[in-house]
């Protein structure tokens, strides 16, 4: 049976995810801070362990993947998806401790989860895995006062491709993922905000398919840059 870790784990693109590897017959490890919603979503099902961590604290995420590996053996595959987006404020009003919280959650860490599964996968025994990015359409054009996000999506492409680089000796495959607006509880209250100017989105439950695709492939295969987003967003194009 295939192993996976999701982050992010208790909503969103995260919860969707998770729930489309537990349908497909995966063991799942679901990793988040709001141990009470990760509970909902494994249930009674045995192939689903609550990891109740933060992804900023790098010894709760070792313990995390600990016990993870402790329960499964192995793992296969880590959906490293976890993020935040923060206010949409020009720069010079994006207060530092905002600039700093979501850099902690979006790249230091999205880092301690790469860290962590590329160990494990190191010295795993048969050796190798993959490792899944969450980037995002920011990864390549930003939204309007979202600088904080937007750096943040940038480092973790750079980051995808050294693991990808790095991964090659020890069977490490890494992707990434950029991803539009899907339809989460925060696109839905987009929607709600303003029903007669609907941004185009996407169900989440598209995303959550292309997660599980890149995931199945065999070890020989990789989608390195996967970018999947309601087909109407002006992402191509002026304007």
């Amino acid at each position: 049976m295939k192993t996976v870790l999701v982050t992010g784990a208790s909503a969103g693109i995260g919860k969707a995810s998770a729930e489309a590897f537990l349908d497909a017959g995966w063991q799942v490890g679901l990793l988040a801070r709001r141990g009470a919603a990760l509970e909902e979503i494994a249930g009674a099902r045995e192939r689903a362990l609550v990891l109740e961590a933060d992804v900023t604290d790098a010894e709760a995420v070792d313990a995390a993947f600990g016990r993870f590996l402790d329960w499964a053996g192995r793992i296969d595959v880590l959906f490293n998806n976890a993020g935040r987006f923060g206010r949409a404020v020009p720069i010079d009003e994006l207060a530092l401790d905002e600039w700093r919280d979501i850099v902690e959650v979006n790249l230091h860490g999205m880092f301690h989860c790469a860290r962590a599964a590329f160990g494990a996968m190191r010295r795993q025994a048969p050796q190798g895995g993959r490792i899944i990015n969450n980037g995002s359409i920011s990864a390549h054009a930003p939204r309007a006062g979202a600088a904080a996000y937007t750096t943040t999506k940038h480092a973790i492409t750079g980051l995808t491709k050294q693991i990808s680089l790095d991964g090659r000796p020890y069977d490490i495959a890494c992707g990434q993922i950029d991803i539009g607006n899907a339809r989460t509880d925060l696109i839905e209250n987009i929607i709600a905000a303003d029903p007669d100017n609907p941004p185009p989105s996407m169900d989440v439950a598209d995303v959550a398919r292309s997660v599980l695709h890149m995931a199945e492939l065999p070890p020989e295969a990789n989608v390195q840059f996967m970018t999947v987003m309601a087909t109407k967003m002006p992402y191509i194009g002026r304007g």
